[in-house]
């Protein structure tokens, strides 16, 4: 299994090939996840629809740039390009390829669309979820309406199936909403969105606290237990210990990753 996914890794970040599927078929992949808000597509658009359904507006999947190089993926994808790598649940994984980060590759549009335009949009829909207040948490965690059943279901879970050193350090967050764009860049967080939390500073490790080696490259470390992280992603939840740029405190929803086709199985084409 690992080495199938490694294949898979390694090709991802580069042109679409025969190892992806179809647009369409990767297009379904937003309808399953976001279904009250794409209610349909054609060749290269995702179809937004009011609440009656009503068709307002598209969304291109292709921008017409061609390939990119990494910054330009990183700092600028269009909606198929956050849909090429694809994320492998579970905790079998392996070091991620450089630069291989399902998720962390964003189309701001995409979630200025399902969550809103701007600050004030966003802050009218945030709720308060208490984290994990049976095992000793006191933060209420501000996340966006449209996550927080996923979340509470998330901190439900790490209550009852934790053993207490786990529970001691899943319970310490570092908080939700915050409207900030990401470290040393003009990146909108998805923080800003109320749709990541940060959890377990204490045991977590992030690519920009360390030096590249002379080559320039970062060597991931994680030191973070599989079983909080296995909440998460049963929710719907990235983990960014499984990116080249790893911030292993990092949980991010993202359900379209965990929809087939754009979710890594033991299956998935070469």
């Amino acid at each position: 299994m690992l080495a199938l996914w490694l294949a898979l890794a390694v090709s991802l970040p580069r042109a679409p090939d025969a190892a992806l599927p179809a647009p369409a078929e990767r297009m379904a992949c937003f309808r399953a996840a976001y279904p009250d808000v794409f209610c349909g597509t054609s060749a290269d658009t995702l179809v937004v629809c009011d609440a009656h359904r009503s068709v307002a507006r598209t969304l291109a999947w292709d921008d017409g740039r061609g390939e990119k190089d990494y910054d330009a993926f990183l700092e600028d994808p269009d909606l198929e390009e956050t849909v090429r790598m694809r994320y492998l649940p579970g905790p079998d994984f392996p070091v991620p390829p450089d630069n291989f980060e399902p998720g962390r590759i964003r189309d701001l549009e995409l979630f200025q669309t399902i969550y809103g335009a701007d600050r004030a949009s966003v802050e009218s829909q945030l709720v308060g979820i208490p984290w994990m207040p049976r095992r000793g948490g006191t933060s209420i965690v501000k996340v966006h309406k449209r996550v927080a059943a996923a979340l509470q279901a998330v901190s439900d879970e790490l209550e009852r199936e934790l053993a207490p050193e786990m529970a001691d350090l899943a319970r310490v967050t570092a908080g939700a909403f915050t409207w900030r764009t990401v470290h040393g860049t003009k990146r909108v967080s998805m923080h800003s969105f109320g749709i990541a939390i940060d959890i377990g500073v204490k045991r977590s490790d992030y690519w920009d606290w360390k030096r590249p080696d002379k080559d320039g490259r970062y060597h991931w470390k994680n030191r973070f237990p599989w079983a909080i992280a296995a909440a998460f992603e049963r929710h719907g939840f990235v983990w960014g210990a499984k990116w080249y740029h790893f911030d292993t405190m990092h949980f991010e929803y993202r359900p379209e990753l965990f929809a087939t086709p754009c979710v890594a199985t033991v299956d998935a084409p070469q």
